[in-house]
């Protein structure tokens, strides 16, 4: 059967329509591994009507956020956690790197501006996008909840996340945060990026060679899963006044910026020993 006339030049339209579905469709899912950038969609204050409790309800590519199966942080209770003997090695690959320091509102966020950092976990390369704070930290050991965390977050180029965290404890300043307290507090001042220069994330010290490893998500909205999660078992230190300005920093709804506990439903924590090697030159 011959087509009308209208159906051919309909033809081209609708192609284009489904061209226009399928771009938009794979911007929407590069939006959604990422995390939310404007603070002012949500906040952590218990009881709000945007506090973590509603996250999921706020936006429809949010509701993760509520039926997620796999949400972070969680508690990692020895009792729950498998030791495993066989070494699963991150592997990393610093170098020093261009940085901006931005104030999202939520969180101070340092970002690494170029793919020259990465590490490997099981073969599969990560690049590191981006580190921030949380106060007091997300995840607990034992129920223990400690002072401050830093998430290191690294993004492989088929969109998988694995973030390496850190957690810290009042008592001697921490070096890393000591090179950066100008900075951060000429950006609790101003909205505008500050360039932080060139750092190298070796300075993110990780003295300790053994990590909590789990299946999670990421812990603002959208709270996308699927994210590979090392907790390092060793507990830095950091001063009363570095969490102090890195909480005055940011606005008064994210003074203490930390999600609740999730559920574990059935997860499995696994505890990996000798795990951290950097890659020679």
């Amino acid at each position: 059967m011959k087509k009308t006339k209208m159906q051919k030049l309909n033809a081209p339209i609708f192609q284009s329509s489904l061209l226009s579905l399928f771009l938009i469709f794979l911007l929407a899912s590069s939006i959604l591994a990422q995390e939310v950038e404007d603070e002012r969609e949500f906040d952590y204050i218990k009881g709000s009507e945007r506090g973590p409790e509603h996250w999921g309800e706020l936006k429809l590519e949010w509701s993760t956020c509520k039926t997620g199966k796999l949400q972070s942080p969680i508690d990692l209770w020895h009792t729950r956690v498998k030791i495993i003997s066989k070494s699963s090695e991150i592997i990393r690959m610093y170098k020093p790197t261009h940085a901006i320091l931005k104030n999202r509102g939520h969180d101070i966020e340092l970002e690494w501006k170029d793919e020259r950092s990465k590490i490997e976990i099981n073969g599969t390369e990560y690049i590191l996008k981006q580190s921030h704070w949380h106060s007091p930290s997300e995840h607990t050991i034992n129920g223990k909840r400690y002072d401050l965390e830093l998430h290191m977050v690294h993004q492989s180029h088929d969109g998988k996340i694995a973030v390496i965290g850190l957690l810290y404890k009042i008592g001697k300043p921490n070096h890393f945060l000591a090179k950066l307290n100008k900075k951060i507090e000429k950006i609790s001042e101003t909205t505008e990026e500050i360039d932080a220069g060139i750092i190298n994330p070796v300075r993110v010290r990780m003295s300790g060679r053994n990590y909590y490893r789990y299946m999670g998500s990421l812990t603002t909205p959208p709270c996308t899963e699927g994210v590979l999660w090392s907790i390092n078992t060793k507990i830095g230190t950091v001063s009363e006044e570095q969490v102090a300005l890195l909480r005055e920093a940011v606005h008064d709804h994210a003074e203490q910026n930390a999600r609740p506990l999730q559920r574990i439903n059935g997860r499995k924590t696994h505890l990996y020993a000798h795990m951290i090697k950097n890659r020679p030159e």
